[in-house]
């Protein structure tokens, strides 16, 4: 079947935003050539462009992470933990509501892309809280799962202010690095809550023997005797 190139683009153009699917193979095939060569005018897609994508890939991530939080709050046994992912949760509808703002700034309507990253990284996370873990263990792994989805955030955010400053969107500079900063001490937050203890309960439950052995542990005598050993030695310089 011979296909006429502008035949099919404007086949793309009247289906770009609607839920048809070209079954045609061959049209398919060069439907895909064409939308990744050039834009619905004609252009080749450049920087803007790719912002654009990354700024509807993250508003859709951030969509789908006000419904993972609160299932992690709620898995959270340890008080600080819970109230950590709570927060985060109100922090993350502000952020929705300042990405709106980013698209107003670039005269862009706000609307999402699938974001298939983070919701691989949320379908994790659903798996770790169907572990029977114990509970710190749980709280440990949590953590983890959190992290994974904030070094992600704070990796799409990095790069979109980085673009935003190269092409003079200040606006949107401004905006996107209030939310890296929110995100960097969200990651931080989470790290002091497992470094402050819950890692440290977690592997003291795998290993309960050991956590035995130095409670009941006795000072050695040569330890005493080191000790003396360097106070002597102090004291033969000092007489010299």
């Amino acid at each position: 079947m011979l296909l006429d190139r502008a035949h099919v683009r404007r086949t793309l153009i009247s289906f770009r935003d609607s839920s048809w699917l070209l079954r045609d193979t061959g049209v398919a095939t060069l439907a895909i050539a064409i939308t990744a060569e050039e834009t619905q005018d004609g252009r080749s897609r450049n920087l803007h462009d790719a912002f654009i994508d990354e700024l509807r890939d993250t508003y859709d991530a951030e969509k789908q992470l006000t419904k993972a939080l609160p299932k992690l709050a709620k898995a959270a046994t340890n008080p600080k933990l819970r109230q950590a992912f709570e927060t985060h949760l109100e922090e993350t509808r502000g952020q929705i509501e300042r990405l709106e703002r980013v698209f107003e700034s670039l005269d862009e309507r706000a609307r999402g892309k699938h974001c298939d990253g983070i919701a691989g990284i949320i379908e994790e996370g659903k798996s770790i809280m169907e572990e029977d873990f114990d509970e710190t263990t749980m709280d440990a792994c949590l953590i983890a799962a959190g992290q994974r989805a904030e070094h992600y955030e704070m990796a799409a955010y990095g790069t979109l202010v980085a673009w935003a400053e190269a092409m003079g969107h200040d606006e949107a500079a401004r905006l996107l690095h209030e939310t890296l900063d929110e995100e960097k001490a969200a990651d931080e937050k989470l790290s002091s809550l497992a470094e402050g203890g819950i890692n440290k309960s977690a592997a003291d439950a795998a290993h309960p023997e050991e956590e035995e052995e130095e409670e009941g542990g006795v000072e050695q005598p040569a330890a005493r005797g080191g000790a003396a050993g360097r106070k002597g030695a102090t004291t033969s310089r000092s007489r010299r």
